[in-house]
């Protein structure tokens, strides 16, 4: 008996050790792999820092960015996307983000949850308050404070949370889709024929040299071509201008998410300098986390009922929304699916001072 003890805690001995060891095989693999990890999140974090540092920066602190008392329903539902406003400019390569009138207004709604990106085009001309009771076309906010003016201009009018902006000038939009291999469009008879005439400013400014296209279905546009569609104004005014627009930056959208690495890398090297931006590293870095559940929902303009009644005072011609706090809940709708939502006080006010400077 005494002997069969002694084998016994003989193997407790040899099995306590072989334990001792197999635990510290497992923490050295646990150990390599959460090294390997980190340096994969540093090459990944010193890939994001290099485009990062590529792109021009105006710093707007969120806390100091208007945004109006709304309701808590409101403030719920707009915790569950992330509001970014886009704005183009035709600035013609300046390099200068921090002034312009801002030729494209777009609101970006992306949806944490499912990834789903929906716009919402504002006209550039729609008559709105763009700070202090002045009651001017959209497109002045940026021309007269930048983009935290933008920004705030949009929150006041349209109850949004927004603080944080991208300003693009149409040059990098010629280089990014030539970057992505060009994109097809349908063009019309009549488009055609004002976008020949644009291509010909396009190519001066960007120093290319694009030829003409025909309309027709699917048609393969380059970079210059595919900025001038959606440069075309005198083909159903800014409403239709802006469903251009936001065509093409579907287009280049999916065409994105088709590419390989390589691809992409150029695509960024070539608009990134062209881009300014308020979004952190931090925020980058958590929007780049999801890009692979991203993907493009419905688009529309803003207003949708409107009326362009010719010259309204010293706004000369506008776009005059029709009851703009009907206008904003309908964008709620269409943007966020909030069925329940009450215009604040302060958009009650502007629609109510929109109908007595102009009757609508």
């Amino acid at each position: 008996m005494a002997r069969n003890t002694g084998n016994q805690a003989e193997y407790g001995r040899k099995k306590k050790k072989k334990t001792n060891r197999k635990k510290r095989q497992q923490r050295k693999i646990i150990l390599v792999i959460l090294a390997v990890i980190l340096a994969l999140f540093g090459l990944v974090a010193a890939y994001v820092w290099s485009k990062y540092g590529k792109m021009g920066r105006i710093d707007i602190k969120d806390k100091d960015v208007k945004i109006n008392d709304l309701s808590v329903d409101t403030q719920k539902t707009l915790e569950g996307y992330d509001n970014i406003a886009l704005f183009g400019l035709d600035n013609r390569s300046t390099g200068n983000f921090e002034r312009g009138n801002s030729d494209t207004i777009i609101v970006v709604s992306v949806n944490k949850k499912s990834g789903e990106i929906r716009m919402a085009s504002v006209y550039r001309d729609t008559y709105l308050d763009i700070g202090d009771n002045n009651f001017r076309k959209a497109n002045a906010a940026y021309a007269n404070g930048g983009p935290k003016q933008a920004i705030e201009m949009l929150n006041k009018n349209l109850d949004l949370d927004i603080t944080d902006y991208v300003s693009v000038d149409f040059s990098a939009l010629v280089d990014a889709i030539d970057a992505l291999g060009g994109i097809e469009l349908d063009i019309t008879a009549e488009e055609a024929e004002w976008l020949n005439g644009y291509i010909v400013e396009t190519n001066e400014v960007t120093g290319h040299n694009s030829g003409p296209v025909s309309p027709g279905e699917n048609v393969h546009v380059d970079g210059v071509q595919a900025t001038s569609y959606a440069r075309i104004r005198y083909v159903g005014l800014d409403y239709q201008r802006t469903e251009r627009q936001r065509t093409v930056i579907t287009k280049m959208f999916e065409k994105a998410k088709q590419c390989d690495l390589m691809t992409l890398n150029a695509l960024l090297d070539k608009m990134l300098p062209q881009i300014s931006t308020s979004l952190s590293m931090t925020e980058l870095l958590g929007l780049a986390g999801n890009v692979t559940k991203y993907h493009m929902g419905e688009n529309t303009g803003f207003p949708f009922e409107k009326v362009t009644p010719g010259n309204v005072g010293s706004a000369g011609d506008a776009v005059v929304p029709v009851n703009l706090a009907e206008n904003v809940a309908q964008l709620h709708l269409f943007l966020y699916d909030n069925e329940a939502y009450t215009p604040s006080e302060t958009v009650q006010s502007v629609s109510a001072a929109i109908q007595s400077n102009t009757g609508y």
